[in-house]
């Protein structure tokens, strides 16, 4: 990756609260609870996910540049919603922590001497990653959930034109 092309991330890596606060206004309240499948996140899930999921990068970006060769743990993420039963926590908190953890790790990160972006980390499902790595998957990761929030709120909209009156 060259140093445009990370510096193209890092700004959509620093802008990432901005899309998760446009996404909490665009999907009714009323709606956060749906689950199109049973395999299916909810939004309220998808919301509290995204913050466990910045949590552990929190933890595996300091491991990247303070551990480099270090390995970093994996979670099974519709275990945790489950057992740590996202829909009785609060979105509102889960966004505030989310901006917290992104903030932080955006401000540590944004100047960064290029070599520390070679540096890597053993994560057991994903094997050996580059910092660069770590960039990539956490840039993409709240655009990615918002499509997939709009996959819900799609479906939910499909099902409320089904209801008969």
């Amino acid at each position: 990756m060259t140093s445009d092309e990370r510096n193209q991330k890092l700004v959509l890596y620093g802008s990432a609260y901005d899309m998760l606060k446009n996404a909490l206004k665009r999907y009714p309240r009323e709606m956060w609870e749906y689950r199109p499948t049973p395999q299916d996140f909810t939004i309220h899930e998808i919301f509290v996910h995204i913050t466990d999921s910045e949590a552990s990068s929190f933890v595996r970006a300091r491991h990247f540049i303070a551990q480099p060769n270090s390995t970093v743990s994996a979670y099974d993420e519709f275990g945790w919603a489950s057992k740590l039963d996202y829909h009785a926590q609060s979105v509102r908190d889960a966004v505030k922590l989310f901006r917290w953890l992104r903030g932080n790790t955006y401000k540590l990160i944004r100047n960064l001497p290029d070599e520390v972006w070679t540096h890597t980390i053993h994560h057991p499902e994903n094997g050996t990653m580059k910092m660069e790595d770590w960039l990539d998957v956490y840039t993409r990761h709240v655009p990615e959930h918002i499509a997939q929030m709009e996959r819900v709120y799609q479906a939910w909209l499909a099902d409320e034109d089904e209801i008969p009156f």
